[in-house]
């Protein structure tokens, strides 16, 4: 992002105020907090959240031969309930879900989400509309600016505010958060430079596999993302959409150290049963 110079006058107690901000870490020094306060208070606040949730779940079945991914038990709940159960602990209470497979199972079951604490509106994509790229396409007008993004078979224990203030520090099109894993192999894998994604390939070959970090599911997302989709409505934003926004400066990644699960195959929902701890 560019920057220009600035010098203000301000008095010692704001100051100081401003000097217990500083951390050394998140927020550096003066001039940084005082970007990143000026950031929370001018940049538009995210208060809107697209779950991802039409998809088929091929490798999770038998599971989703009668039932869509999103509603596979996890503790207790349905997987879906624990991503609105994260939003609201943020205050993230407008939702809009897109549905595919089985869709009027997720409906009847979150209804308008009034039962939950939330509102959510329904982006149904219907035979046309395809992939994860496809998805967020068919939920474009309802996206406002900036929002959340997170695919509906992911669980994690993530700051949200962290990571939405870390969005507004860099006010580029997209940040991803990221997590860390042994075998990066069977995911999108990212190359960063500072907190800049350089280059992002999906499931990499072993030549290519450019470190243990890897797309999480989660991002915070600015309504210029769109001018990078195509005019189709079959693709994926992992395949087609975040390498050009790495070439262009446009993507950021965000690591965090709290649990994640992406519930992908049998033997991975086994797991989630297991060790998921719930979000603290």
């Amino acid at each position: 992002m560019s920057r220009e110079r600035l010098t203000i006058t301000i008095s010692k107690r704001l100051i100081e105020l401003l000097d217990e901000v500083i951390d050394g870490a998140r927020i550096r020094n003066r001039s940084h907090a005082i970007e990143y306060l000026l950031g929370k208070v001018l940049v538009p606040k995210v208060s809107r959240a697209i779950i991802l949730a039409g998809g088929q779940g091929l490798k999770m079945r038998p599971f989703t031969y009668e039932m869509p991914k999103c509603l596979i038990p996890v503790r207790g709940k349905p997987l879906l309930e624990h991503t609105l159960d994260l939003l609201k602990r943020y205050d993230i209470r407008d939702i809009i879900i897109t549905i595919g497979h089985l869709g009027t199972k997720v409906r009847d079951h979150f209804g308008d989400g009034s039962r939950f604490g939330v509102k959510i509106t329904y982006a149904d994509q219907g035979e046309t509309f395809r992939g994860t790229g496809g998805a967020l396409k068919v939920a474009r007008s309802l996206a406002g600016h900036p929002f959340l993004l997170l695919y509906g078979d992911v669980l994690a224990d993530i700051n949200l505010n962290d990571l939405i203030d870390f969005h507004k520090s860099h006010g580029k099109a997209m940040t991803m958060a990221l997590t860390s894993v042994e075998d990066s192999s069977i995911w999108g894998v990212v190359q960063l430079h500072g907190t800049q994604i350089r280059d992002f390939v999906e499931k990499p070959k072993a030549s290519q596999r450019l470190s243990r970090l890897i797309n999480a599911g989660i991002y915070v997302v600015e309504p210029k993302i769109f001018d990078y989709f195509p005019r189709k409505n079959i693709f994926r934003l992992e395949e087609d959409i975040f390498p050009k926004l790495a070439q262009s400066d446009e993507l950021y990644g965000y690591p965090f150290e709290g649990q994640w699960f992406d519930i992908g195959t049998p033997e991975i929902y086994a797991r989630v049963i297991k060790e998921w701890k719930g979000i603290k």
